[in-house]
Parts: structure tokens; C-alpha cells; sequence
């Protein structure tokens, strides 16, 4: 940063992150722990494979709704009141889905549990955007991620000890409650506090100054970034809001064209690009994935561990050169990476001969497509994970950034939601090669699609964004 910004808070600012990605924590844990309870539910609820695979979906239709309404509310109300409004849906989410007892209570709790994820995985990058200086903004924003895979490995990590000292997911552990009911319950410690911290942290000075509360927002800034920096950032926050109206989803569309602005197409395609390689599926049906091709229960959980572990060391290599080398190139080295390793598992699955209704591999298959998948986790770790949530929070200019990322994130939650209710469809009738075939497919195509669409955004300011 310049001389003008020496007075930066960075303990104030560091605080602010980490309450902020809480939200990721527990976006990342509500979308981990169905990944061991998907046995539960089919004994539960008495389901089929498009039950099964409808209840674990139904969070993500509420992720949808989450996303694009948190956008317009965040405008609105702020994002320090909608984060609050989320954390109180984890805490219901996460109480409800472990008591609920039949397949219709435990898809609406997990759609309650949507809407604060959708809310969370759009809110909190923006948030960090906008209170962090520009040379750190996207190693801060990719803070995120690293939560998001922490949350995702402690929900593996408690799912396997939850299932290990039960004897399954499906057996009785503690109150006489299934083992895979504690699962979704152990998250009501990290939700609440959540919402209590939401208590200690300001709110974004860009929606400050976009509700005509400038004086608010220099205080806010005041205490970020001193006296100096904070009235000459008020000023440019003015400036780059200059229109006779306060933001709202008609912005979107160019005044003059009629048409939706490009930038809007770039964030919705990098949203669904996201979700097309697939990596949801390991996500939400890593075991399911791993017994199909042999592995027991306790071996399948504990490969989700590992999963969580080389994610967690990707993401921090990320953070590392995203504000060196920028967004941009490590969009394209994922999608390459992906698009390879996509490839080896796809041709290991295809090695493999039905036995007893499972899919079995030879040794050197098995081993491929094994260390093919953590490779593949590291490279959509070190890509497109973070990178996707940092460039959303913020290639938008102020004008539409909350409307942008409403649609965005919509955009992202409908393609989560269509690739993990087709999984267990792809899987019954063209197999784990043909579905890791498509992934494989859509990772080559991504890589055309940042070659060609999406600008950089390292080092500019958010007050300096087109579209």
C-alpha cells in the first residue's frame, strides 16, 4: 500500500477476516457432513437412488435461493444483518436435520441450512473485499477457501470418529440417537459462535456510503486505515456510486445496449464452470465413491481425511501467489490439471469389472484413480476453489457488485444442485467413467473460456472495476 495507508489496522483487519470466515467454516461443514450420513438416510427414510440422491441435493436448492436474495439483502439491510440471519438458519439447520424424522422434515431443515450457506459462500468474499486493502485483498479473500476446507475436513474427521466409535454411521452412539444424527449436531457448536461474533465486527463501509451514511463509513474506515486514507476513501466510494439511484438488480443490464453486461456472463460462467468439473461429487458422496470401487466404510472416510488434508495445503499455496502471479493463471493451470487427472480416473474406472453389483479394480487402477482424485482436489484447491469466490467479490463494479454476485451465486448453487442430484442418476446407468468423462470434458472446456473471457483483476481497486 502507499504512505497514505500506513496507518492500516491489521490486527482490526485480521479479526474481521476470521469472523467472516466462519460463514466459510460452515459452508464447508454443512456441505462435508452429508458426505457420512448418506447410508443413514437411505436406512432412515427408506429412499431410492433419486431419493437419496434428492436429500442430499435439497440444501443446495436453498443455496440458490440463498445466494441470490443474500445479494439484494446485503444491498439493502448490509452484510454484517444478513450474515447474522444466516448464522441463525446454520444453527436451525444443523438442529433440524439431525432430530428430523421423515425424508420431507429432513429436506426442509437442510434447505433452511441452504439459505445460510448460499448466503455465506457470496457474503463473506464480498465482506473481505471490501474491508481489506488492495495489494492483500485476494490472499485474505482466499482465506475463505481455506475455511471452507477446514470445515469440509473437521465434518470428514468427526463423521469417521462419529461412525468408528458407533461401529457405523447407522448404528446408535450416544441418547439413543444414530450415530450419523450426531453428525449434523456437532455443528451447532461452530454456528453459535458464529453468531456471536457477528456481533463484534463492523459493517462494510461500501454499504455505508451506498445508504448515505458517509459518516458512518469513515469511522469504519478510520479505524481500518487511519484518518487520512479514510475521507480520501470515502470520496472515491462516493465517486464510483455516482448515479441518482441506490444499487438494484436492473443494473445489471446496459442502459444503453439493453443487453446484460458482459461482466455479469463472466461471473455466471466461472460460478457454473466451478461446478461442471464435478468437485461436489467428491464432496458430498466421497464415501459412496470410494466403496463403489471396494474400499470399505472406515477406509472411504478416512480417504475423505486425506482429501481434506491436501486441499487445506493447495489452498495455501494459493494464497501464496494469487496476489503475485494474479487470478487469472492459476484459472488456467486448474483447468489443465483437472482436465488431466479427470481424464486418468476416468480410464481407471474404465479398467474395472462388476463384482457383486460393485465396481472392482486392479491394484495399479486402483492406485491411479486414487492418487488421480488427490491430485485433482489439489488442483481445483489451488485454482478454481478460491479463485472463483475471491474474483466474484471482486470483478463487479460497486454500482453492481451485490446484484452481480446475486446472480452469480444463484448461477453456482443451480449447477451444484443439478451435478450432485445426477451423480447417483450417472452412476446406475453410464457409470463412473461416463460421469468423470462429462467432468473431464467441462474442465477442457474451462480452460477456453478464462483464456478468453475473464480479465484480471490483481491490484485494481474495487472503486476501479468495469463492466
Amino acid at each position: 500500500m502507499d504512505n497514505a495507508q500506513s496507518g492500516t489496522n491489521m490486527g482490526l483487519i485480521t479479526a474481521i477476516v476470521a469472523v467472516a470466515t466462519l460463514g466459510g467454516f460452515l459452508f464447508g461443514f454443512d456441505s462435508g457432513v452429508i458426505n457420512g450420513t448418506v447410508d443413514g438416510l437411505r436406512l432412515a427414510f427408506n429412499s431410492d437412488d433419486v431419493g437419496t440422491g434428492f436429500n442430499v441435493a435439497s440444501m443446495l436448492l436453498g443455496c440458490a435461493v440463498g445466494a441470490f436474495f443474500a445479494g439484494r439483502m446485503a444491498d439493502v439491510i448490509g452484510r454484517k444483518k444478513t450474515l447474522l440471519i444466516a448464522a441463525v438458519c446454520f444453527i436451525v439447520s444443523a438442529y433440524g436435520s439431525g432430530i428430523a424424522g421423515s425424508s420431507t422434515e429432513f429436506v426442509v431443515y437442510r434447505i433452511i441450512g441452504g439459505l445460510a450457506v448460499g448466503a455465506a459462500s457470496v457474503l463473506a468474499p464480498v465482506y473481505i473485499s471490501e474491508v481489506t486493502p488492495a495489494h492483500l485483498r485476494g490472499r485474505l479473500s482466499s482465506i475463505q477457501q481455506v475455511m471452507i476446507i477446514i470445515g469440509l475436513t473437521v465434518a470428514f474427521l468427526s463423521n469417521y470418529l462419529l461412525a468408528e466409535f458407533a461401529g457405523s454411521s447407522i448404528q446408535e452412539f450416544w441418547l439413543g440417537f444414530e450415530a450419523w444424527r450426531w453428525m449434523f449436531w456437532i455443528e451447532l457448536v461452530p454456528a453459535t459462535i458464529f453468531l456471536v461474533a457477528l456481533l463484534f465486527i463492523p459493517e462494510s463501509p461500501r454499504y455505508l456510503v451506498s445508504r448515505s451514511r458517509g459518516g458512518d463509513a469513515h469511522g469504519v474506515l478510520e479505524r481500518l486505515f487511519g484518518t487520512d486514507f479514510a475521507q480520501r476513501k470515502v470520496s472515491e466510494i462516493e465517486a464510483s456510486l455516482a448515479s441518482d439511484h441506490r444499487p438494484r438488480l436492473s443494473d445489471l443490464v446496459n442502459k444503453t445496449t439493453g443487453k446484460i453486461r458482459p461482466i455479469v456472463w463472466t461471473g455466471i460462467g466461472l460460478a457454473v464452470f466451478q461446478q461442471l468439473v464435478g468437485i461436489n461429487v467428491v464432496f458430498y458422496y466421497g464415501a459412496v465413491l470410494w466403496q463403489a470401487v471396494g474400499f470399505s466404510e472406515s477406509d472411504a472416510l478416512k480417504i475423505n481425511i486425506l482429501s481434506g488434508a491436501i486441499s487445506i495445503g493447495a489452498v495455501m499455496l494459493a494464497i501464496l501467489l494469487i496476489d503475485r502471479i494474479g487470478r487469472k493463471p492459476l484459472l488456467l493451470i486448474g483447468s489443465i490439471g483437472m482436465a488431466i487427472t479427470l481424464t486418468v480416473m476416468a480410464v481407471s474406472f474404465m479398467s474395472g469389472e462388476l463384482v457383486d453389483g460393485k465396481l472392482s479394480l486392479s491394484d495399479d487402477a486402483g492406485l491411479a484413480a486414487l492418487v488421480a482424485a488427490n491430485l485433482y482436489v489439489a488442483f481445483f484447491n489451488f485454482s478454481w476453489g478460491p479463485v472463483m469466490w475471491v474474483m466474484l467479490g471482486e470483478m463487479f463494479p460497486n454500482q453492481i457488485r451485490g446484484s452481480g454476485l446475486a446472480v452469480s451465486g444463484f448461477a453456482q448453487w443451480i449447477a451444484n444442485f443439478g451435478i450432485t442430484m445426477t451423480f447417483p442418476i450417472m452412476l446406475a446407468s453410464i457409470g463412473l467413467t461416463g460421469a468423470y468423462g462429462f467432468y473431464a470434458a467441462s474442465a477442457a472446456i474451462s480452460v477456453i473460456f478464462v483464456w478468453m473471457l475473464v480479465r484480471e483483476t490483481k491490484g485494481i481497486e474495487l472503486e476501479d472495476m468495469q463492466g
